[in-house]
């Protein structure tokens, strides 16, 4: 997680939301980012659906089977539907976002009948420091 921080950090020095993803298989990072939103002008630039971009290319599947992916901050719905395609063994989230989060927030959506694959989930790593540094982005902008 540690890494998934760091990788928040650099997206708030980007300007982004500080959000940041890891993606792990067997102990070794295959991929990481943070969100690059504005940076790519693209809605879809979530640190987790960089990440699993990312490693996709590098195993040369759209299946990560036996990953595990780590992120800072709660998955929203978007990003939550692209763990479940590609089949993420487990998910790692450190703070709540009961605004925007789909995994324990919101939608719950790996409760629904017609998701296909569940991965097994754990949050609150890390939560308080990446809660503090969403918490210091979104006042600095205020």
């Amino acid at each position: 997680m540690e890494h998934a921080l760091a990788e928040a950090r650099l997206a708030a020095e980007r300007g982004e939301v500080p959000v940041g993803a890891v993606i792990v298989k067997d102990g070794a990072i295959l991929a990481s980012a943070g969100n690059r939103t504005l940076a790519d002008l693209d809605p879809t630039a979530h640190a987790e659906i960089i990440a699993i971009r990312s490693a996709a290319r590098v195993i040369g599947s759209e299946r990560l089977l036996d990953c595990d992916l780590y992120v800072t901050l709660e998955p929203c719905a978007m990003c939550a539907a692209a763990i479940s395609f590609a089949r993420i063994r487990r998910l790692y989230f450190g703070a709540l976002d009961p605004k925007g989060g789909a995994v324990e927030s919101g939608p719950c959506l790996y409760t629904h009948s017609t998701v296909h694959h569940r991965p097994e989930v754990y949050g609150g790593f890390a939560e308080t420091e990446a809660a503090r540094l969403l918490e210091a982005f979104f006042r600095a902008r205020r």
